[in-house]
């Protein structure tokens, strides 16, 4: 038997909480304290006050004041949380608090409320090119906005296509990614600009442009996203003007807003379903390195599996630390402009003689534990899927290295599996397609 409270409260349509109506007032205050409450709302079809007024006893005739009242069930570790906050709101009705014997609870678990829409969740007002626009201006834009990708727009501000920075490198003859471009001194910035001068964003973008009107269900965005696997959504509203973007980012700030503390309710016997962890999800085939391998060999691995890092771990698979391109481009950048045209060619099948000189000789001489970055945050297999996604979003984090007890690599999980873990979905399609 679990032991619950049930708090009512006998108030009427009128009464307000800071000119908000009461009923409106109580379910905030209950949602934001994240704990495993129900709350049910009634609402009488008549029924009296102490004032003498009276509600009208006919349901064809509509009553200005209906009377209400509010149900709480709480658990009753929780119920002074609760009644601290009623106290101060309800300025016009009657709190009762009784003892409440509760048989089995069971809560589903849903990545946020369904009745959340993209234009509550959406970045408004993004940045946005035209279709004319030269790419030197476009990674311009790029580099100044929390995005990698943009919205290319017509003369109304109708989305027509989106440039990405895969686009850009692909097809647009970027050298690198815009992080690593964004880290190059000033000099080589300028020069990988100006070769991008000639070229306009209509001759590379992605189109047409997938978009999701701002008015439908949060949810639905999260599947188009899925199923047409992109990173970001240009949002439209009805007359089918840019109105803003919904990104993977903007979706994790609400799962941590919204999502309760599922392991308080684990704690007080609550069956949850749909309950993922961490260990669910992994990609447990990630690259490997020792901390003697020469870095040759590590951008080899870069270059062969089309990742962007690998993972150093030590001959009992502890787990070491990280190498990354951008690591590689911190460590050599007083040579820089042999390590540029090197990771320029990351993308494309490598070339031996790619790295000449002084620099080839530092590349077989130096090995990883040098480059790699030790100052990691990592995760348990058995760390709930939503947890995984709060680290990720305050640390701004992409992905996040698994390891056990004690210390051995376990996997990675990334953005895109967390997002498909929320909607049901397998990591498998991600462990085919994306790189680590």
């Amino acid at each position: 038997m679990l032991h619950y409270k049930a708090i009512e409260i006998f108030t009427s349509e009128a009464a307000r909480c800071h000119k908000t109506p009461l009923v409106d007032a109580v379910i905030q205050h209950v949602r934001e304290l994240k704990i495993a409450a129900r709350c049910i709302v009634t609402r009488g079809i008549a029924g009296c006050y102490e004032s003498g007024e009276v509600a009208t006893t006919r349901v064809e005739v509509l009553s200005f004041n209906q009377p209400v009242r509010i149900y709480i069930v709480v658990p009753a570790a929780e119920a002074d949380r609760v009644l601290d906050g009623l106290n101060g709101m309800v300025g016009e009705g009657i709190i009762a608090l009784s003892d409440l014997n509760v048989v089995s609870y069971r809560a589903p678990n849903t990545f946020f409320p369904r009745q959340l829409r993209v234009r509550d969740v959406m970045t408004p007002d993004p940045q946005r090119v035209a279709a004319s626009a030269a790419l030197n201006e476009v990674v311009r834009v790029l580099l100044s906005s929390i995005f990698t990708g943009l919205p290319v727009v017509d003369a109304q501000n109708r989305p027509i296509g989106v440039i990405t920075q895969g686009d850009l490198i692909t097809r647009g003859g970027l050298p690198l990614r815009l992080g690593l471009l964004a880290a190059s001194d000033e000099k080589r910035r300028d020069l990988a600009l100006a070769s991008l001068a000639s070229r306009q964003a209509a001759a590379i973008m992605t189109a047409p442009a997938v978009t999701i009107v701002d008015d439908r269900p949060l949810a639905e965005a999260v599947e188009r996203m899925l199923d047409k696997g992109v990173k970001r959504l240009p949002v439209v509203d009805r007359t089918g003007r840019l109105a803003g973007m919904l990104s993977r980012i903007d979706i994790f700030r609400t799962v941590m807003r919204e999502a309760p503390d599922w392991n308080a309710f684990h704690a007080q016997k609550i069956e949850v379903a749909r309950l993922k962890r961490v260990g669910d999800i992994l990609r447990r085939d990630t690259q490997t390195v020792s901390p003697d391998t020469p870095l040759d060999e590590v951008i080899r691995v870069i270059d062969h599996n089309d990742i962007q890092r690998v993972v150093v771990v030590d001959d009992r698979g502890k787990l070491l630390g990280l190498i990354s391109d951008g690591d590689l481009l911190r460590f050599f950048k007083p040579e820089q402009e042999g390590i540029w045209h090197l990771l320029a060619k990351v993308k494309h099948p490598f070339q031996q003689d790619a790295c000449r000189g002084d620099l080839q000789r530092c590349l077989l001489e130096t090995r990883a534990a040098a480059v790699m970055t030790t100052d990691l945050v990592t995760v348990r297999e058995e760390m709930l899927i939503e947890e995984a996604i709060g680290l990720m979003v305050e640390k701004a984090l992409k992905r996040l290295p698994v390891v056990d007890d004690d210390g051995r690599f376990k996997g990675m999980v990334s953005r895109d599996s967390l997002l498909r873990s929320g909607f049901g979905e397998s990591a498998s399609k991600e462990n085919v397609h994306a790189g680590v």
